[in-house]
């Protein structure tokens, strides 16, 4: 996979710095179980849990579940997304200033549910794997009348690539060029009306040696297993169904994998904790070089964590990259806007890197972008993984465990914006403001108001 970078962010320090960050693409009903049988997939032999013998599962399957919102227009979110497919975050920053082209209507996905925050909407990935045909190529899912979706959802994996023959050439060598870095990357954290004292921690890169970037980036967040689309592994959405997910679907009631290899006992029923999140429904409100953030609480939620990603304006030859997040701790936050495992978001809510699930509000200290600064935010509440399989596991130790069937969800709710809203973007007057307020004011000349694509273009340098 390429990374795609304008010239305007591809300088050693960005790049550095991004790739670092994350945020850029480098070449690449049985009854829930409180944990998950050892082996995934038939490649870990059997293994003891204490005396208790537990075998591979015959046949594994995950669902994914995120339900994205953002207030952004279609055509920002269009270039986001486009954007975000190679270059990773900061290519999504450039693509929404840009602006979509063509049409950005792909119907649905696979992968949309790592789509971070910029495919609104509700989204599944599903995949299955059976131990007994591991070249299984189509599987059915059948599904309750509650999706909206007919009765069955059809698994198909994709084909094999066909090996590249190499064919040797003559190549040139050339010396290498490097241009020393520029600019800093500076990291607040905290929720207040106020920046804390101590910060900011700031890294000039044109001083700044290995060993202090390592200091520097700070960063939890672990990669999980998910659903995923490859040989042997028939997933879905894919090329002959990319229906988007209805906003009425509720996954709520049995499911069945069906195919050669799978065990006739593969059903499941999911209840409504196990179902797609609600939607973040977040206010965003100005205050005086700060911004306010509230929200409503969204249930079967563990833990809110969000983030702001920008910079200054015009940074020209020494640009800074700004980074905020809602930590009590400073941790850049990059990887954990993300699905976690539930003990992770526990550790994390204990650390308080993560806000506890009874927040609603959380502000942006005055002060740290400024004035024409800009910021992309991100926001997730994160669900709760849950782990079904059947047989059950024997109470009694000494008897092995040995599952037909084992399945693995996961559950996001996410939200994107630009820091402040997508309404009055520079701090200008209102469009809703009434014709009376107008009239009182009439020695006033209504200034031009600042678009937020403006504003990432001049952080950006397009």
């Amino acid at each position: 996979m390429k990374t795609l970078m304008t010239k305007k962010y591809n300088t050693p320090f960005l790049k550095t710095t991004l790739i670092a960050c994350g945020l850029l693409a480098t070449p690449l009903i049985a009854t829930s179980q409180t944990k998950p049988a050892t082996g995934a997939q038939g490649k870990v032999a059997a293994t003891k849990a204490g005396t208790q013998v537990t075998k591979p599962p015959i046949a594994f399957a995950y669902i994914d579940l995120a339900t994205n919102a953002s207030d952004m227009p279609g055509g920002m979110m269009g270039g986001a997304m486009q954007g975000a497919q190679s270059g990773g975050f900061f290519g999504a920053l450039g693509g929404m200033a840009r602006g979509g082209t063509g049409n950005n209507d792909r119907g649905n996905v696979f992968g949309n549910t790592h789509s971070m925050g910029f495919a609104s909407g509700r989204f599944m990935d599903v995949s299955v794997f059976t131990n007994k045909n591991t070249s299984l190529t189509d599987a059915n899912q059948m599904i309750p009348a509650g999706m909206n979706f007919g009765d069955s959802l059809k698994l198909l994996a994709p084909v094999p690539e066909k090996p590249v023959q190499y064919t040797p050439s003559e190549e040139t060598p050339s010396e290498p060029s490097y241009e020393k870095p520029k600019g800093k990357i500076s990291i607040y954290w905290g929720c207040g009306e106020t920046i804390r004292p101590g910060q900011p921690r700031t890294l000039d890169a044109a001083k700044a040696s290995p060993e202090d970037y390592a200091k520097f980036f700070t960063m939890r967040g672990k990669v999980t297993k998910g659903a995923r689309s490859q040989p042997g592994n028939p997933a879905w959405p894919n090329k002959s169904d990319d229906r988007k997910v209805p906003d009425t679907a509720s996954l709520v009631g049995q499911h069945q994998f069906v195919g050669n290899g799978i065990p006739e006992s593969f059903k499941l029923n999911l209840a409504s904790n196990n179902d797609l999140m609600s939607a973040i429904e977040l206010v965003q409100t100005k205050k005086a070089g700060g911004v306010g953030l509230e929200w409503k609480s969204v249930p079967n939620t563990r833990g809110y964590f969000i983030s702001v990603m920008g910079g200054q304006a015009g940074g020209g030859d020494n640009p800074e990259v700004i980074v905020w997040t809602s930590s009590e701790l400073p941790d850049f936050g990059f990887g954990l806007v993300d699905y976690q495992a539930n003990a992770d978001v526990d550790k994390w809510l204990n650390e308080k890197v993560i806000l506890p699930a009874s927040t609603t509000k959380c502000d942006v200290p005055k002060g740290i972008f400024g004035e024409q600064g800009a910021g992309m935010l991100r926001m997730i509440a994160y669900g709760s993984d849950a782990y079904f399989a059947y047989p059950p596991r024997p109470s009694d130790p000494k008897i092995a465990w040995e599952p037909d069937w084992q399945t693995k969800l996961r559950m996001k709710s996410t939200y994107s914006s630009i820091l402040g809203g997508m309404g009055d973007m520079g701090g200008r007057r209102s469009n809703n403001a009434s014709q009376a307020e107008q009239q009182q004011r009439p020695e006033q000349k209504e200034e031009p108001k600042v678009k937020a694509t403006d504003v990432l273009k001049g952080l950006l340098g397009f």
